[in-house]
């Protein structure tokens, strides 16, 4: 089968699912401390369950104003944000690694004697 970056279990902070409905229901699946955001342009959208830490990292937040420019406030649903795929995907990895080397220093101040 193989190694999938995308599965929960293989990546430390998101999940990746490909399925297209969207209602209550879909909220079982997201964790606490999770959010469901659909990424994608045109027909193509991808729904991912990203960190809510996410929030805070300057390149997600230019995502959101970009989606706020392009949906506004009143959208319904889940946030979209309007780039493709691969971008956003590209964008996890560099917050991704960002978190883990920022984790990785905190913890090796925690251990200094």
């Amino acid at each position: 089968m193989g190694s999938d970056k995308n599965h929960p279990s293989s990546h430390p902070f998101f999940f990746h699912h490909h399925h297209h409905h969207h209602g209550k229901k879909d909220l079982k699946d997201v964790p606490k401390g999770f959010m469901a955001v659909m990424v994608g342009r045109g027909d193509k959208h991808e729904r991912f369950v990203i960190p809510v830490a996410y929030i805070n990292h300057p390149l997600f937040r230019q995502l959101l104003r970009e989606a706020e420019e392009e949906f506004g406030f009143d959208h319904k649903g889940p946030i979209t944000i309007p780039c493709r795929i691969e971008v956003f995907r590209s964008i996890q990895d560099s917050i991704d690694r960002e978190n883990l080397t920022l984790h990785h220093h905190s913890h090796s101040l925690c251990f200094r004697v």
